[in-house]
């Protein structure tokens, strides 16, 4: 047996390890906080109990799966109390009123917390592009914080088993494309994610009243270009499916090298971002990095605790494999926005636009503009209950698609209508065990009709779904929004809600 069978071999039997180590540890640090806070007692916002006020915390009831930090001492204070439901993927802004789904405990000065998702799903994608398969999309992320040098300093790390449980070509979906398989374009599939997807510290300090510097250091990691990581958007939190428009928007959350730097004051941040702009190549289980030659611009604004706007521009260098000396420009937009309903209920929406425009070797003339907007929803209705939605619209070339040499040089206007439930079933230690299906409409223009078999190919996922529960004290430094009890105290009694 060679020496390169043996290392591959190895390799992929720490999969496993490496994405379930962080949710082995957020589930005993789970059980350790419950134990640690059992005694105290917060309202459902996850407000400190005034002083004086006993210190019994009801136990949550399902699906409550909450656990509350608000009291406990040490915890780190990020500049201008943003709070932590406001961090995003890498240095990117949620509205502050979106949930926290992680485990969350303290060891000595530093908050350590474990995020996560991994969903096993049955995909089937129909017509002559589509296939069936039986795998599992996931990730897991460490993540741990502390006050530093008058400052808040964060370190991150996410892994992802997606290169052993879905495959080097990815998972079925159709109009899908970006990156390649044995050197061809992948297309009607998405490629599965690298086994390491951030590797990152982050420093905040204010050096004012009302400003504040940060910077961002990844060997992998996200520059400050695009929105929000489609995984990280609540709007976006019960859909396993990448969007189209992925590689218009958001790709760039697996980069090999970034350094951001940015100011920001408690509402509003301006970044500038140096990376590698290359994709990820097809081995996931390397770290591929290259010079930090490209380069990118970011501003962002959260006006309210339920809004966080962003715009921004990117030039990418030699992006795409197949394309070695062609570059790329990147611009994008986001609105995000979420609210709270009632006592149980929570409604995230967004609408993202991002655009591509490829610059030929040299610095050659440039193509036009390729387009996407997308708008996608996530709506809890209550603690036991979730429909999600996503629309999308996207140009893309012959050549993304495979079309054969004779439409390798065309443009093609596609679309997509998914829809989605997902029913809460049972909390176990901390974690919530979901059930939900998601059905998509595609839409084609007619020169494709014979080549997807219809103008409207769907597909169809049926999955099983395990994350962390609502981390309810992650919104203790928010003053303003504490889920519906705005600027004031919860009702007597009120206890934890999912």
């Amino acid at each position: 047996m060679s020496v390169a069978v043996v290392l591959s071999a190895a390799r992929r039997a720490t999969l496993s390890w490496l994405v379930l180590v962080p949710l082995a540890i957020g589930a005993a640090g789970a059980r350790s906080l419950a134990a640690q806070v059992g005694h105290e007692r917060h309202d459902s916002a996850g407000h400190a109990p005034p002083a004086g006020a006993p210190t019994v915390r009801a136990t949550p009831t399902f699906p409550g799966d909450t656990i509350g930090m608000s009291g406990m001492p040490g915890m780190p204070q990020r500049p201008f109390g943003i709070p932590m439901t406001r961090m995003g993927s890498g240095t990117a802004w949620l509205p502050d009123a979106s949930a926290m789904r992680a485990w969350h405990f303290m060891t000595g000065s530093w908050m350590l917390m474990v995020h996560g998702d991994a969903f096993l799903q049955y995909d089937h994608q129909g017509g002559p592009r589509g296939a069936d398969q039986l795998g599992s999309i996931n990730w897991g992320m460490l993540m741990a914080m502390r006050d530093l040098g008058g400052g808040t300093l964060h370190l991150h790390g996410m892994a992802s088993a997606e290169p052993l449980t879905i495959g080097a070509r990815g998972y079925p979906l159709l109009l899908q494309s970006g990156e390649t398989y044995r050197g061809e374009p992948l297309h009607d599939r998405q490629h599965p994610h690298d086994l390491f997807m951030e590797l990152s510290a982050l420093y905040e300090r204010a050096i004012g009243r009302r400003l504040g510097v940060m910077v961002y250091v990844a060997p992998v990691g996200e520059p400050a270009i695009g929105p929000v990581a489609y995984m990280h958007r609540p709007s976006a939190l019960n859909d396993p499916f990448a969007p189209l428009a992925h590689h218009w928007t958001d790709a760039t959350h697996i980069t090999y090298g970034v350094l951001t730097a940015g100011i920001f004051t408690s509402q509003v941040k301006l970044e500038a971002t140096l990376f590698n702009g290359r994709e990820p190549d097809e081995d996931r289980y390397d770290f591929d990095f290259h010079p930090l030659d490209s380069y990118g611009a970011r501003v962002s604004v959260n006006p309210t605790p339920h809004w966080a706007l962003a715009a921004s521009y990117g030039y990418l260098r030699h992006p795409e494999a197949l394309h070695p000396d062609e570059s790329q420009h990147r611009v994008g937009a986001s609105i995000l926005h979420t609210v709270r309903l009632g006592r149980q209920g929570e409604w995230a929406a967004a609408l993202i636009y991002g655009a591509n425009q490829h610059v030929a070797p040299g610095g050659g003339m440039a193509g036009p503009w390729e387009h996407s907007v997308i708008a996608e929803s996530n709506l809890q209705l209550d603690r036991a209950n979730s429909v999600f939605g996503r629309v999308e619209y996207v140009r893309k070339r012959g050549e993304e698609l495979a079309l054969g040499d004779a439409l390798d040089d065309h443009e093609f206007d596609i679309g997509t209508f998914a829809l989605g439930y997902v029913r809460e079933l049972a909390r176990f230690r901390g974690a919530t065990f979901g059930l939900g299906a998601r059905g998509a409409v595609n839409l084609v223009p007619r020169v494709l009709e014979s080549v997807y078999g219809s103008r409207t190919p769907v597909g169809l996922a049926m999955f099983l779904r395990v994350r962390p529960g609502l981390f309810e004290g992650a919104h203790a430094m928010d003053a303003e929004m504490h889920h519906g009890h705005m600027g004031g105290p919860a009702p007597a009694g009120a206890g934890s809600v999912p």
